[in-house]
């Protein structure tokens, strides 16, 4: 028994789906396909497993137009999942929060960013039920920060400017400006954006070089990140003792250190494998020998 509009207006379609196709093509004009089948589905959508879904950063801006939900997504490659999700999380904080959300999405890839701005359309081509159009922050579009004047003038904007470019050409003077600017903010927050380009710079030679730059910063020795590179200063230096122990041991046998040995063990980044050289090192006759097992 049918007790109101709402159910008579949606029911109608259990009984003869095909109505619905008919209505769409005729009544509202939407070149909708014909269908080669149509089922009736379930039409409970409570998830019985709580699914556990979660955007990157998530911020309320209250405008004179109105309040916005900022869904911020880092996107470190292309992912079809995402096209998926995405949507459902702006119908989602729509429905619970009833402010307009929109979705932002960070990446320092361009092919990533070219992916991420098409737009998500759901439905009937031409008729979509549902588009999202993401707003996309990548190499291709944040500016590129060289001058130190312009990074002092708004240093998260550069902060962004090296995380974004930090792969590319112009990375070096980049991190020369930011470094300068970063004088100019307090210390806490510049211990902060230390650590979130060193986060992001996946060059070893750019990371090298931010690392270096920023050992002459004296905040810089406040945060974590410095004793991470102090211990890997350390062991760099032990592991430069042990090299240098496995080569004196010879030349005071009156061993001939050629140079692929010198070579070979300059490049020994294990430790372990430099003790066995240095015990091996006091039993060979001929240099060459200290490799022999390997």
């Amino acid at each position: 028994m049918v007790g109101s509009s709402h159910e008579a207006l949606h029911r109608i379609f259990q009984k003869d789906p095909a109505l619905l196709t008919r209505a769409l093509q005729r009544v509202l004009h939407v070149p909708f396909p014909e269908p080669r089948e149509i089922a009736a589905m379930n039409v409970d959508l409570t998830e019985i497993e709580p699914v556990e879904r979660r955007v990157d950063t998530l911020l309320r801006a209250e405008t004179d137009e109105g309040t916005f939900l900022l869904v911020v997504e880092s996107q470190g490659k292309v992912d079809e999942r995402k096209r998926g999700s995405w949507p459902y999380y702006l119908s989602y904080l729509y429905e619970k929060y009833r402010c307009e959300p929109v979705l932002i999405v960070v990446t320092q890839n361009s092919a990533t960013a070219k992916w991420a701005s098409r737009p998500i359309r759901i439905g009937v081509p031409g008729w979509e039920s549902l588009i999202v159009r993401p707003l996309v922050l990548g190499p291709d579009n944040v500016p590129v920060i060289t001058d130190e004047r312009q990074a002092e003038r708004d240093v998260p904007l550069a902060v962004l400017s090296a995380m974004t470019h930090g792969r590319g050409p112009h990375a070096a003077a980049i991190l020369e400006s930011l470094a300068t600017a970063l004088r100019t903010v307090d210390t806490d927050s510049a211990a902060v954006f230390v650590q979130f380009v060193d986060s992001c710079l996946v060059d070893p030679q750019a990371k090298q070089m931010w690392r270096d730059l920023m050992t002459a910063i004296q905040y810089f020795w406040r945060h974590p990140l410095a004793e991470q590179v102090r211990e890997e200063g350390r062991e760099e230096g032990r592991l430069e003792k042990c090299r240098e122990l496995v080569i004196d041991i010879l030349k005071w046998r009156g061993l001939p250190v050629t140079d692929s040995v010198r070579e070979r063990v300059s490049r020994c980044a294990d430790p372990v494998q430099l003790e066995a050289w240095g015990q091996r090192a006091v039993r060979v006759s001929d240099t060459e020998e200290l490799f022999a097992d390997e």
